[in-house]
């Protein structure tokens, strides 16, 4: 298989492709993808899948049962106060603040969050470093949903099971809003009255702005925004779109933002080069394995199950992993992402990792 040029975010990739390219059948083909191997090298793939599945799911009981319903309950109530608490409530602009707050205390999984404070604790910090970055990092999802259902865009009326900040606002009050909590994001990750008391006054500022270069990075033109331009571009379009192009758009219209969410957590908690380049290569399996999972939802799951319209994709001929492999294949490539997510967690001490190995087994079954 030629060699294929990516963006700079995606230089130091997980390299995916060639398994997909494998199972995609005729669409992959057509997009340029040949079959990489014979049916010897998917029964390996099983094999070394079933391997690290099992492995994962021994470490995981070893970690005195760890209850992942309990934790992601915990962090998710944490995160919660500590947003509400960012944003003023009743204060001039009154109907800016409101319009922040309801699209941010709408509910949510709070997983950004959650992966950002995890990641601070298997780097060997507290996990009350991480907070300011957390909250700072839904601000950011949140922002980017709030522009992402505009008319303009994808044009959604539903999120989080309720009407979007746009219908309930009017549009110029929702990107108003939208740009606000970016700003606010940064402030509160750059604050030093954001973060405890015992972080290491020496080292702790030049994590701070470490961990502020990358949220940036991966959410303007190298990432997030790059993804949701492309994917613009792509939507509608009448020719075939090769399964580089829309893994290109996923990592960095979805990808990048968990990525952002892992490394920063590592960064703060102060985690060597080499432990946040392992956990960037897991961020990004469980990012592009987060999408592949919402095109096999937008499919099979009704707008009741989902909180948001589902069959958007389809309706607006949007292209998708299903669309291009067929469900089969889409959940086998999820697997597949799932077991390199794994694997990039085997260095980790076994009981700090695992709210990142629930949060990858998480993310690969989820419902909604």
């Amino acid at each position: 298989m030629a060699a294929m040029a990516f963006h700079p975010l995606a230089a130091s990739r997980v390299h995916l492709l060639p398994a997909a390219a494998a199972s995609a059948g005729p669409a992959a083909a057509a997009a340029g993808l040949a079959p990489s191997s014979s049916s010897s090298a998917a029964a390996h793939h099983r094999r070394r899948f079933s391997a690290v599945v099992a492995t994962a799911a021994a470490s995981a009981s070893a970690t005195t049962e760890f209850d992942f319903k309990a934790y992601m309950g915990e962090r998710a109530a944490a995160v919660n106060r500590a947003l509400d608490a960012a944003i003023p409530a009743g204060e001039p602009p009154a109907a800016l603040h409101d319009a922040m707050r309801y699209a941010l205390l709408a509910g949510g999984k709070r997983v950004r969050p959650a992966l950002c404070l995890a990641a601070c604790g298997v780097a060997g910090g507290r996990e009350a470093w991480a907070m300011p970055p957390a909250a700072a990092v839904e601000m950011v999802h949140t922002m980017s949903l709030v522009h992402d259902d505009l008319p303009c865009m994808d044009d959604d009326d539903l999120r989080r099971g309720k009407p979007t900040c746009h219908v309930v606002y009017g549009e110029p009050i929702a990107v108003l809003a939208g740009d606000a909590l970016l700003s606010l994001a940064f402030r509160h990750m750059a604050s030093v009255d954001s973060y405890p008391p015992d972080v290491d006054p020496e080292k702790h500022p030049a994590r701070v702005v470490r961990a502020i270069g990358e949220l940036a990075r991966c959410i303007g033109s190298e990432g997030l925004v790059a993804g949701q331009v492309v994917d613009l571009e792509m939507t509608g379009s009448t020719g075939i779109v090769p399964l580089e192009r829309l893994e290109y758009i996923h990592l960095h219209k979805t990808a990048a933002l968990l990525e952002a969410s892992v490394v920063i957590g590592a960064i703060i908690g102060g985690g060597s080069d080499e432990q946040i380049e392992r956990l960037r290569k897991y961020a990004r399996s469980i990012g592009l394995l987060f999408q592949v999972v919402d095109d096999i939802l937008d499919v099979t799951k009704s707008s009741e199950e989902l909180g948001k319209t589902a069959g958007k994709d389809l309706a607006s001929d949007k292209t998708t992993y299903p669309k291009l492999l067929g469900l089969d294949k889409s959940r086998e490539f999820a697997e597949k992402l799932l077991c390199d997510a794994t694997e990039q967690l085997a260095e980790f001490d076994k009981e700090k990792a695992a709210p990142l190995l629930h949060l990858a087994n998480y993310i690969a079954h989820r419902q909604n």
